[in-house]
């Protein structure tokens, strides 16, 4: 989507949830761990093609708060720590003390509203299953993702939940793979 400010065509940014799933559909192990990660990462020119095109990430506040299997090393971050620029946490608890190039919004509207203007028209990527879950059900969504890897974990933070169910269509845009996972990636139907 497009459309015209001030004389100059600005892109519209699009929600795009991308992650790393086990081939049972979870993205955390029990309790939110992320160690199962690590043995599963490798090259992904898909992955890394994807970093310059993110232009702002939209983070929960479990996973902003959560356990990053690279914590402590270069590749301490979001993709490795490829990825820097603004993020938006979509929280109830903002804290008292700022931190450098995060931003706080205490409902999805306004989160999703900073989120796309700190994008600047290139995506605004969603980290963490219950902000996905919620701009899903908000119809913000635009497209996911998902990186499977080829492990079962039995139990975690699935990809997506909703209780009692639902069906959500989605269109497949694309399919490849690397030797450690197989790149799925879907557009949500309208």
């Amino acid at each position: 989507m497009t459309f015209r400010v001030r004389d100059r065509l600005q892109v519209m940014s699009r929600l795009l949830y991308s992650v790393t799933m086990s081939a049972d559909g979870f993205i955390a192990g029990p309790g939110g761990d992320m160690s199962w990660l690590t043995a599963h990462l490798g090259p992904n020119p898909l992955a890394d093609d994807l970093v310059g095109r993110i232009g702002a990430l939209l983070v929960g506040n479990r996973t902003f708060r959560g356990d990053d299997p690279n914590k402590g090393t270069d590749k301490e971050g979001a993709f490795e720590g490829a990825w820097h620029g603004p993020q938006i946490v979509l929280t109830h608890h903002i804290p008292d003390t700022p931190v450098p190039g995060v931003e706080f919004a205490g409902n999805l509207a306004d989160a999703v509203a900073a989120a796309k203007a700190a994008a600047d028209g290139k995506y605004v990527n969603v980290l963490g299953a219950d902000v996905a879950r919620q701009c899903l059900e908000a119809g913000l969504l635009d497209e996911v993702l998902t990186m499977v890897a080829p492990v079962f974990l039995g139990d975690g933070v699935r990809l997506f939940e909703h209780p009692g169910g639902t069906n959500v269509k989605l269109d497949r845009l694309s399919v490849g793979h690397v030797p450690h996972a197989v790149n799925i990636w879907y557009r949500v139907s309208s």
